[in-house]
């Protein structure tokens, strides 16, 4: 090929790269935008799109003059080309039909990366790796969600400890999004009823790896003004947005797929909040003749419902009133009154006082639903029992598929390195991501010829210094905005020698953030031990309405820094995928202490397994199946209390009796050469029985053979 159209070429196949999102699991990928412009990379929210927009094109192409470097770009841009290419995938054997009739999966928020923060939490980081997993599988999966252009708030702590909130502006012309067009060339438009309006929404793709997520986004001039901030908010407003945000993702989502010429074999709606979309797919049965209970039977054929939320009062409800005023649309549509689309959405269907279930509509227009844990699963039985009459509870019709997180996602990029070089330079990225779902590799952790206790423990202290060294540059910038600091101070904080302990998660009360500061007196004494000091690392966001959740942050901050564990324990702002990942990966011990049951799955801990940190949690959601005694540290046993404040105090009792009994011990005690050998044999016990079994491979094949295309 000629060096000019070769150079195009590349500096095309650059922008395509950057504008999907398989670089974010890709760390050769990764490395090259980073090289191109260091501090954008770093200030831009590691940011492929945004890196190349502050190279001019003149920068880019003399950049790529670099014999050495244009060869890199070359070799990545082959690998991407592969994997979009790629013929023998695991869906192309298992799964064929579902590459021309693919899985629609409807989740009102989708967590991919923090260069787009258009997910609030658990429910999006899940959605956003089960996308990554069935594009890695070659399966037909195709995602809709919203555009939100502010997306979820960002979070900053004023002098009085208190979280506050603001918004950034999502450009879509610095993001990894491209718009969905018409046949014309022009934005592609779809019209939804909400209230009594039709509104216009155009469409975005986020193209993750093989398979399109598409972000619907309602900000056009045509709208009124209240439509249009539909989407600017990750479940922004009050119920009136909300239930408008889930027409417009349930309804607004079919209308979309039959413009674009895509006929689903399965819906798949991530929680109630897409139940609409069965509406919608009734209304479209009964325009072709069917009668209501005709369509709700064929459209019950189509849908799977999986909920994450164990608690009655976690699940959409809408008044009578809202749904006249909201959805009034879906009566003439279905050609029904209001009491009978009414009860659609109630446990008891006369009962005229019950409000309007998105979860209730969900489970009775599904043909199968599932929690996300073993235990979740039997807890929504329970939960949903008298929905099903004549039946035991086990023999409700709600199963379980265990969550997962996308491991390569989530692997820090040293980590990423490090496991690269143990399979040898010579095996492709594409071949290497697929190795890490494998439970065989893992179990290649048993064999000390593999990976040594000593690179292990290096790994650990490398990973240790990292955390602890971006904690320090943020907590200096934090306190920089409120008055000039003196960085030599926050060189001192934190300890690299020190068993770091992490807490990350939304500050939801039931979490229970500060339970170990319950036994606040021995806990001071074993942080400030001189041979075996321990200090802790919290982060986390309360919702914007969440009073409470905000004063659990308060309470960490202020003895942060009023309290004999200053310096020893510190609380990081702005909690998101990057803080995350650091967390994860610096940490030696992964805190979770929910109030069991209501902890559905949980996914953070999953993380923290391929960077060598151990898990020290209740036994609910995941971490009850993941346990077996060798692999991490168990708080309790497996049952609970119903009482709440005894439940409180023997889990209290029982984290500080494990803490200071098996988990301090075990990490500090070294033979001659300084190597924690019991601690790093917990470590490979949790490679061996965790990484693989907690990989969303795992969780997207059982979804296909179980719900997408059973036998």
């Amino acid at each position: 090929m000629d060096p000019h159209n070769q150079l195009e070429t590349t500096v095309t196949g650059l922008n395509q790269l950057a504008r999907n999102l398989w670089w974010t699991w890709n760390q050769e990928a990764q490395d090259v935008f980073e090289e191109l412009s260091p501090r954008a990379w770093r200030n831009l929210y590691h940011n492929a799109v945004a890196v190349l927009r502050e190279l001019s094109g003149e920068e880019l192409r003399v950049r790529l003059l670099d014999g050495e470097f244009n060869g890199r770009v070359r070799a990545v841009l082959r690998q991407f080309d592969a994997y979009l290419g790629a013929t023998d995938t695991w869906a192309a054997a298992h799964a064929p039909r579902l590459a021309k009739r693919p899985v629609a999966y409807f989740s009102a928020e989708f967590g991919f990366h923090e260069t787009l923060p258009i997910a609030a939490g658990g429910l999006g980081i899940l959605a956003g790796d089960h996308a990554k997993s069935a594009s890695d599988l070659g399966l037909g999966f195709v995602g809709i969600s919203l555009f939100y252009r502010e997306g979820y708030f960002q979070q900053a702590i004023d002098a009085e400890s208190w979280q506050t909130e603001y918004y950034s502006h999502l450009d879509p012309k610095n993001l990894p999004l491209e718009p969905v067009l018409g046949a014309d060339g022009q934005p592609l438009v779809c019209t939804v009823e909400i209230a009594a309006d039709p509104v216009s929404f155009r469409v975005w793709a986020a193209n993750v790896g093989r398979c399109p997520v598409y972000l619907l986004d309602t900000n056009l001039p045509t709208n009124h003004l209240h439509f249009r901030d539909l989407t600017r908010h990750v479940y922004g407003g009050d119920d009136s947005t909300r239930i408008m945000q889930e027409i417009l993702l349930g309804a607004g989502g079919v209308r979309l797929l039959r413009r674009l010429g895509v006929e689903p074999s399965v819906y798949h709606m991530n929680e109630g909040h897409a139940a609409f979309l069965t509406l919608e797919l009734m209304h479209e049965r009964i325009a072709d003749g069917a009668g209501f209970d005709g369509a709700l039977a064929a459209v019950k054929q189509q849908c799977l419902f999986t909920t994450h939320t164990p608690v009655p009062a976690g699940h959409d409800r809408f008044s009578r009133e809202l749904m006249d005023y909201a959805a009034r649309h879906f009566y003439k549509q279905l050609g029904v009154g209001k009491e009978e689309l009414m009860a659609l959405g109630r446990v008891q269907p006369d009962d005229t006082g019950e409000p309007f279930c998105m979860t209730v509509l969900a489970l009775k227009a599904a043909c199968a639903a599932n929690g996300v844990s073993e235990l979740h699963g039997r807890v929504s039985r329970e939960m949903w029992h008298s929905l099903y009459l004549g039946g035991t509870v086990d023999e409700v019709p709600i199963g379980h598929v265990t969550n997962g997180i996308h491991l390569a996602g989530w692997m820090k990029g040293p980590v990423r390195k490090f496991w690269r070089r143990k399979l040898g330079q010579a095996e492709s990225a594409v071949d290497w991501a697929e190795e890490l779902s494998k439970p065989e590799f893992w179990a290649r952790m048993e064999d000390a010829s593999f990976v040594s206790d000593e690179e292990l423990w290096a790994l650990r202290y490398r990973l240790r210094r990292e955390l602890i060294e971006f904690a320090r540059r943020r907590l200096q910038d934090q306190e920089h905005r409120s008055k000039p600091s003196d960085f030599i101070a926050f060189d001192h904080l934190l300890n690299p020698d020190a068993l770091t302990i992490g807490f990350a998660r939304r500050f939801a009360t039931y979490k229970r953030a500060p339970l170990i500061f319950d036994h606040f007196d021995q806990l001071v004494g074993l942080v400030r031990d001189a041979l075996w000091p321990v200090q802790f690392v919290f982060a986390g966001k309360a919702h914007p309405r969440d009073d409470e959740g905000k004063r659990l942050i308060q309470k960490i901050i202020h003895l942060s820094h009023h309290s004999e564990l200053s310096g020893h324990l510190v609380f990081l702002e702005n909690y998101d995928v990057h803080v995350a990942r650091q967390m994860v990966s610096g940490c030696d011990v992964w805190l979770n202490n929910p109030r069991r049951p209501l902890e559905a799955s949980g996914t953070s801990g999953m993380k923290a397994i391929c960077h060598g940190c151990l898990n020290l949690s209740i036994l609910d959601g995941w971490w009850r199946e993941g346990y077996d005694g060798t692999n991490g540290f168990a708080i309790g046993v497996d049952a609970h209390s119903e009482d709440v404040v005894e439940q409180d105090r023997l889990d209290s009792e029982n984290l500080y009796k494990v803490l200071s009994g098996e988990v301090i011990p075990c990490f500090y005690e070294r033979d001659e050469s300084g190597i924690p050998r019991a601690w790093i044999a917990k470590i490979r016990r949790a490679m061996v029985t965790l990484a693989a079994r907690y990989d969303t491979t795992r969780m997207v094949r059982e979804y296909t053979q179980k719900y997408y295309q059973p036998e």
